[in-house]
């Protein structure tokens, strides 16, 4: 409503400005011939455009007719250095995906791509015993980490059992992006980056089989599969303007949940599958179907089935 009171003022003006040029322009084509030819010589005349009244009134119609500020004010950057701010949680907003709009408007022109070389060497989605949220790109210590996106760095922290040293980045444009597995971080938390500056150095910190980035990105808390958005192939986003979607972009939540209730049981030596049944509360006919075991199966010490 600020933005629409200072352009009301300004019309205001604007009318002030013509009504008083034509009052000028009145009173001097009133004046004798004697005086109009002082007035030019002391003070030369230049054509001048002045808004009419029915200029300025459609202006304003205009202005009460369009919504442009409010939707400015409801994007998801206009508070976004403000609301649900943590340097200690990822996910600190908790929004359900039901609660989220069916689409937004993402504005991806000031991409740049976080590492340089490299090869993605797993992709978003389910793993045996649990879900990917990122993606990851094989890559050697010591590459430089880059901000995808202008935005400031709300996270920096050490994950021993997961992501190791991290960095979330909350961007200017509504999403957040993770960088995990960082040897080194030079980032400083609540700095505020460009795209492509430095973050930190790729590594092989926390729960890691490789060197490597493992780098997520993120709406309003909810992680989405970054090679939707991203082309890293040809190291370029897909659309300057991304559309996010419900549909699109978050339906794998539902999986991703089952996958979680999922139980495994580690076979020790001298298991069967009647014993392994009435120890986890099941039947022998379930574990087979969840497993795929078919008479000629042997079951192995240290070997994982899935009870539920």
């Amino acid at each position: 409503m600020h933005f629409k009171y200072l352009i009301l003022t300004s019309i205001v003006s604007l009318i002030s400005i013509q009504t008083n040029a034509q009052f000028f322009a009145v009173s001097a084509n009133a004046a004798p011939d004697n005086m109009k030819s002082a007035a030019k010589k002391a003070f030369p005349t230049q054509k001048q455009n002045f808004p009419t009244v029915a200029d300025t009134t459609n202006i304003y119609n205009d202005m009460l007719n369009d919504e442009s500020d409010d939707l400015m004010e409801n994007h998801p950057a206009g508070d976004i250095f403000n609301d649900n701010w943590s340097s200690e949680r990822i996910n600190p907003y908790k929004v359900p995906i039901q609660s989220m709009p069916d689409s937004v408007l993402i504005d991806c022109s000031d991409f740049v791509m976080p590492v340089t070389g490299g090869r993605v060497s797993s992709k978003f989605g389910p793993r045996r015993y649990r879900y990917h949220y990122g993606i990851d790109v094989a890559i050697q210590p010591g590459n430089e980490i880059r901000s995808a996106f202008n935005g400031k760095v709300r996270v920096i922290d050490y994950d021993a059992g997961g992501y190791g040293n991290y960095v979330v980045v909350r961007h200017d444009n509504g999403l957040e992006t993770v960088y995990a597995h960082l040897s080194f971080v030079k980032a400083k938390l609540n700095q505020h980056v460009k795209a492509g500056e430095e973050l930190g150095l790729s590594g092989n910190t926390g729960r890691s089989t490789g060197p490597h980035l493992h780098f997520e990105t993120r709406y309003v808390g909810n992680a989405f599969n970054p090679a939707t958005l991203i082309d890293f192939t040809e190291g370029k986003v897909f659309a300057s303007n991304y559309t996010l979607t419900k549909r699109k972009n978050f339906y794998y939540q539902q999986a991703a949940r089952t996958q979680s209730l999922a139980k495994y049981y580690k076979i020790r030596k001298g298991d069967n599958l009647g014993r392994i049944a009435a120890r986890n509360g099941t039947t022998v006919t379930k574990l087979k179907r969840l497993n795929g075991i078919t008479k000629g199966n042997k079951l192995q010490p240290g070997q994982k089935l899935k009870i539920r």
